[in-house]
């Protein structure tokens, strides 16, 4: 067959729910002519309403002209009936994520459509090889995944299989891009790049919740804040549909036998129940009503701590360390109005790290964010000293040493010798048990973990890390203290990579594994995350930041705690380490970057 050279002007979208009806505004308002198709009269009915409102909205907002927006509506018609598609370049199916259905749409569409109208299909779960399959001209059918709110969200995924043309991936990423939408083409296999790589992370955080490892509340907090994502994970898949998030992961764990990709009972018996998120007024949440986004109280919204828990006065804070870490959680505690010793092994050690936080307060007076007397107030809350002895008065003490169980250990023996009786102590690990520091005391009732995030001025998270011997008061006492702090406190367990971390490495992991597999490249697995999940930065931007070696050793880590075959960590990564290739601090990981 000649390739065809007929611009894509007539576009059918066949079925008009949120995303059908999201992609017929999108095209609508790039100029082309869109028919609607959908078998019920009423969601016709709902989606012209929809795209009104919603052009409403934008012209309020000054992103498009009156003008546009009737030039747009006038472009779009609704029907019932597929035989209207007959006169369309190209036919979008969005109907309901069945292979029945679909391929039932698609057959009659070889019925109706031009030889030369490619249909694409909307799946972001099923075979698109299988569906191609069905047709009688499997070359041109191919997958189109835009994400939810279509308008919004600017990636879309052209999905090619074995079968299809090369003129039709073409023809659909051209208008992808006309379309103001980033393309990626990738082959056909479940979940493609985004949703391969997002939903076992979502899966991960649902079986983390019906674990009681973490609250609903605390495991969203923990992502949005440790992370910078726009949604926690519970919250997206309420969004998503509990039921399609199922759909999504069987299909992923057929294809890859991965433990981690098969679906946490949760959902099973949500999805069971029919509360499958927002549209149905409860999931994992419950809403004010189908299809509204405002949570409200329910039986497993948290209450205050109980009664009886009273927390110890904090007065005076001691960090012991001299990195980065620890002057950032100097500053914290200072600029809160406490007083702060810094502990170093030696005099100039802490008096460096005082004068890093020195350096962070003029850079927040000079952005306008703080006085300069604010900054020279916290820093004369600061003093320091080169022995640990220094800290004896404290009430509250924070470890941020070496990641080494063996030192930490040491340091807690030490501080047991030192610490007047009472004395909070407190492990900032980011991966080790808090217990065996705890173990190294004979004060294991007032040992906790405090994670901070890095930079410590700036994330506002803290995991609050609860071991079997904390006691009540000194868990209240952290709890009210990072409040005060102005820090966001999450609870968990003590168990290898805490919430945040059990939760982002395993997807980093994953997306390693997808490049080895040579499915899609870096820059592509990247722009798929950032733009069809809303991420800060894609897996392999953050790699390089967080360093190759750090994120190997937690991924061993949590491989060796919950012995899942799925968290073995990848060996391309183990190559680079043993390479050198560290990321940005040495110039080269997944990328190579100038040396400074």
């Amino acid at each position: 067959m000649d390739i065809p050279t007929t611009p894509l002007r007539t576009v059918a979208v066949v079925g008009l729910g949120t995303m059908g009806t999201g992609i017929a505004e999108v095209l609508a308002l790039a100029g082309r002519e869109v028919v609607g198709i959908d078998v019920a009269e009423s969601a016709a009915r709902r989606a012209v309403a929809a795209v009104e409102e919603s052009t409403a909205r934008a012209v309020a907002r000054g992103r498009i002209t009156g003008a546009e927006r009737r030039a747009a509506l006038a472009r779009l018609r609704t029907t019932t009936t597929l035989r209207a598609a007959s006169d369309a370049d190209l036919v979008i199916e969005v109907v309901s994520e069945s292979y029945e259905v679909k391929q039932r749409v698609i057959r009659e569409l070889d019925g109706i459509v031009r030889p030369t109208t490619i249909l694409a299909t909307g799946t972001n779960a099923l075979s698109v090889t299988r569906l191609a399959a069905d047709s009688h001209r499997p070359e041109r059918v191919l997958g189109m995944h835009f994400f939810n709110p279509a308008p919004a969200m600017r990636l879309v995924e052209v999905v090619s299989s074995v079968l299809t043309a090369a003129w039709a991936v073409s023809a659909v990423t051209g208008l992808a891009r006309e379309l103001g939408k980033e393309p990626v083409e990738v082959g056909d296999r479940p979940g493609f790049v985004a949703d391969g790589l997002l939903f076992g992370y979502l899966n991960q955080a649902a079986a983390m919740y019906e674990s009681k490892y973490a609250s609903r509340e605390d495991v969203d907090a923990a992502m949005r804040l440790g992370c910078g994502l726009p949604m926690g994970p519970l919250a997206l898949l309420d969004l998503i549909g509990v039921d399609t998030a199922r759909t999504v992961l069987d299909a992923l764990y057929a294809e890859s036998g991965d433990r981690l990709h098969a679906p946490a009972p949760i959902l099973r018996q949500l999805d069971a129940a029919g509360l499958t998120g927002r549209k149905t007024g409860r999931g994992f949440y419950t809403y004010a009503g189908p299809g509204s986004a405002q949570v409200v109280p329910d039986a497993l919204t948290p209450s205050p701590l109980a009664a009886g828990a009273v927390p110890r006065e904090i007065r005076t804070v001691g960090v012991a360390g001299s990195g980065t870490m620890a002057s950032g959680i100097a500053e914290v505690f200072a600029r809160a109005g406490y007083d702060v010793v810094l502990a170093a092994r030696s005099t100039a050690k802490a008096d460096a790290a005082k004068e890093r936080v020195a350096a962070s307060l003029t850079r927040s007076v000079d952005r306008g964010r703080t006085t300069a007397e604010a900054r020279d107030a916290a820093l004369a809350r600061i003093g320091t000293a080169g022995a640990l002895d220094a800290l004896a008065g404290a009430d509250l003490v924070l470890e941020a040493v070496a990641e080494d169980l063996a030192v930490k250990q040491a340091l807690f023996t030490a501080l047991d010798g030192i610490c007047k009786p009472g004395a909070v102590l407190a492990t900032t690990t980011s991966s080790l048990p808090v217990v065996a520091c705890a173990r190294a005391t004979t004060r294991p009732q007032d040992v906790i973990g405090m994670h901070f995030f890095n930079p410590a001025p700036a994330m506002k998270l803290v995991e609050v890390v609860r071991t079997v011997l904390t006691g009540d008061d000194v868990h209240a006492t952290v709890r009210a203290l990072t409040a005060t702090i102005k820090k966001h406190p999450v609870d968990c367990g003590d168990r290898a990579g805490f919430i945040v971390n059990a939760l982002l490495f395993p997807y980093l992991n994953n997306a390693v594994k997808m490049l080895e597999q040579h499915y899609a490249t870096v820059d592509d697995i990247d722009a798929a995350i950032r733009l069809g999940g809303g991420y800060p930065m894609g897996p392999f931007e953050l790699l390089d930041v967080v360093g190759l070696d750090v994120s190997l050793a937690i991924e061993k880590v949590l491989h060796q705690e919950f012995r899942e075959p799925g968290l073995a960590p990848a060996p391309l990564l183990e190559h680079l380490v043993a390479a050198g290739c560290l990321g940005r601090k040495t110039g080269r990981g997944f990328r190579e970057y100038a040396r400074r």
